[in-house]
C-alpha cells in the first residue's frame, strides 16, 4: 500500500451553522489528497490532463464518523492498494488533531481520454512508477517478515 498524509486547518466558509464543516466540502479535500498523492510519487495530474488523460470520479462512498469543525487541524492520508488499470481506486482516512478518525472514503476514478471520453489506460510513466514502488514495498514488507 502507498500511503501520502498531508495536513491543513479548517477554514471558516467551509462550515455550515452548526459549526461543522459541510459534507460538500470533504470532496475536495479529498481531489486535494489525490493530487498531492500523485505529487509526492514525482506525478503531475496537470500534465496528465495536457496530455488528453483525465480522471473523473466514478464512484465515492464515504462514512462521516465525527465531525470537523472550524480551526481544527486535519491529518488526510490518502492510499492505494493496487496498481491501476483502465480504474484506479483510493481509501482515505481523515483524523482530527487528536488522532480520531473521523472520516472514510473510498474513490474510484476512471482513466479516459479527454478527447474521445472513452476509457483509456493509465500514462506508461505513472504505471512503471508504481510498478517501481510497489515492488520496493514488497521487498521491504519480506524483509521485515524474515528477520
Amino acid at each position: 500500500m502507498l500511503t501520502h498524509s498531508m495536513q491543513f486547518r479548517v477554514r471558516y466558509g467551509e462550515t455550515d451553522q452548526m459549526g461543522y464543516v459541510h459534507h460538500g466540502n470533504y470532496a475536495q479535500y479529498f481531489e486535494m489528497g489525490r493530487i498531492e498523492w500523485l505529487r509526492s510519487i514525482g506525478i503531475s495530474y496537470k500534465k496528465m490532463e495536457e496530455e488528453g488523460i483525465i480522471l473523473p470520479v466514478m464512484e465515492l462512498c464515504t462514512s462521516y464518523l465525527h465531525p470537523a469543525k472550524y480551526d481544527d487541524l486535519l491529518t488526510l492520508q490518502t492510499s492505494l492498494k493496487n496498481l491501476p488499470t483502465a480504474r484506479i481506486e483510493f481509501d482515505v482516512s481523515l483524523y482530527n488533531q487528536e488522532g480520531l478518525n473521523i472520516t472514510k472514503a473510498r474513490i474510484l476514478l476512471a482513466f479516459v481520454s479527454a478527447k474521445t471520453g472513452k476509457p483509456t489506460r493509465p500514462p506508461s510513466y505513472l504505471m512503471k512508477t508504481l510498478k517501481g514502488l510497489f515492488d520496493r514495498t514488497a521487498k521491504v514488507n519480506t524483509s521485515q517478515t524474515t528477520e
